[in-house]
């Protein structure tokens, strides 16, 4: 089957679609009880809902729990021969940094160097720590003014897919097969995708397209498991607490230290799992600490979880009176375990790589998608590039050729799926 490039302008470019998505503020919120944690997430999913009907996607729902699905049609003959795949990216932010009154910056034709935000002139992405940026002179560099994230992680991923349906169903002459698209609420929480739909879905295999460098395809993430310790001890007034005050607080203090310094997120990197307390409580009474333990391989897993009972322990008996608790559950495991078993995925994704011009190439996200538990819920489902860099903060940025590239690589990758189904 012939590589069909795009070959027509959509109604709207990627570049402009994206720029519009990031002005709605759709950050999540941790602890809350509902799925979406945030109303302001609707706002997004229904104006998506709305473009896709638009653009004439077929079968457009929006479920209760704020997930958007629609189809499109195949093109190609035989459509029953060639699999349903799926394309998935969400509408939430993260709730790290804000992501109301979002002001996103186009530095048309970068020409090298740091580049200073207007908004808050402290921030400043600069080529010693972002060195990706010499790739991008001649670019068009999107930033925001400094002041908020930019919402690349996931609305690029939401550009790109929203431009290839536009691409799609206004050029019946590009082959493809049935294409199930999905877009999610509560990613950046870890919550929302245990309300998706994957049977109603559709697909037999789908791509989260929330991915990072362009040209990097993801098929390993993270086994992940989230550790809440609770120290408890005994209040009573302090003018009277000499023999009788138990302080949690100090408790909660002497734990942290005894955290390995080489086993924090700020000093590991590529292969290396960590442990991260992130958030906490602190009362003379009870304290608690929220901590993420990541590691590739489960054994690690298992050595981080047995590390903070060992530290606990310890604690406890530095600080008689004082008892610790620490409940742990699993976030999500390394998809890798079941993508071992679907090479073609990765293949498909790197063929489509190299036909929209970019050099494709793997490596372990340090982090998770929605794609990990979707894959182990019987969707298989690798995570692709978004063009992005520096996500959850406010140096956070894309560029035009990344989300070009990443649209592009769309194209290419419904017609590779088709290709190969209708050429067996």
């Amino acid at each position: 089957m012939p590589n069909s490039k795009v070959n027509r302008t959509p109604r709207e470019g990627v570049v402009d679609r994206f720029l519009r998505y990031v002005r709605i503020d759709t950050q999540s919120a941790e602890d809350q009880p509902t799925t979406p944690s945030t109303a302001k997430q609707w706002t997004l999913a229904n104006l998506l809902a709305d473009e896709l009907r638009q653009l004439g996607a077929c079968d457009v729902r929006v479920s209760e729990h704020c997930m958007v699905y629609a189809n499109l049609r195949a093109t190609v003959p035989d459509a029953a021969e060639v699999p349903v795949i799926g394309l998935l990216a969400h509408v939430d932010t993260s709730p790290a940094v804000s992501g109301a009154n979002v002001k996103p910056i186009v530095h048309r034709n970068y020409r090298g160097g740091d580049i200073v935000l207007p908004g808050d002139t402290s921030q400043v992405i600069t080529v010693a720590q972002h060195p990706v940026l010499e790739s991008m002179i001649g670019d068009d560099v999107i930033t925001t003014d400094g002041t908020t994230l930019l919402g690349s992680d996931d609305k690029a991923g939401v550009a790109a897919i929203m431009t290839l349906v536009d691409i799609l169903t206004g050029d019946p002459a590009i082959p493809h097969g049935t294409i199930a698209i999905g877009f999610t609420a509560d990613e950046e929480i870890g919550a929302g995708i245990q309300k998706f739909d994957v049977d109603a879905f559709g697909a037999k295999f789908a791509y989260t397209v929330d991915g990072g460098t362009l040209g990097e395809i993801g098929e390993e993430t993270w086994s992940a498991r989230l550790a809440t310790v609770t120290f408890r001890g005994k209040s009573t007034h302090p003018g009277t607490a000499k023999g009788v005050m138990v302080n949690s607080i100090h408790a909660l203090g002497h734990f942290l230290t005894l955290l390995p310094r080489d086993m924090l997120p700020e000093t590991t990197e590529d292969r290396e799992g960590f442990v991260h307390p992130y958030v906490g409580a602190a009362d003379v009474e009870e304290s608690s600490l929220k901590i993420l333990l990541r590691d590739f391989e489960m054994s690690g897993l298992e050595t981080k979880e047995q590390l903070l009972r060992e530290r606990a322990e310890a604690t406890e008996r530095k600080f008689p009176g004082v008892s610790i608790q620490i409940d742990v559950k699993e976030n999500y495991k390394n998809m890798k375990e079941v993508l071992r078993h679907h090479p073609e995925l990765i293949e498909n994704a790197f063929e489509a790589s190299r036909r929209a011009g970019i050099s494709p190439f793997t490596k372990p996200i340090r982090g998770g998608t929605d794609g990990s538990k979707l894959t182990f819920r019987g969707l298989p489902c690798p995570n692709l590039f978004t063009g992005g860099h520096e996500f959850h903060s406010k140096l956070e940025f894309n560029s035009r050729r990344g989300l070009e590239g990443t649209t592009e690589m769309l194209v290419q990758l419904v017609q590779v799926f088709a290709g190969k189904a209708l050429e067996r």
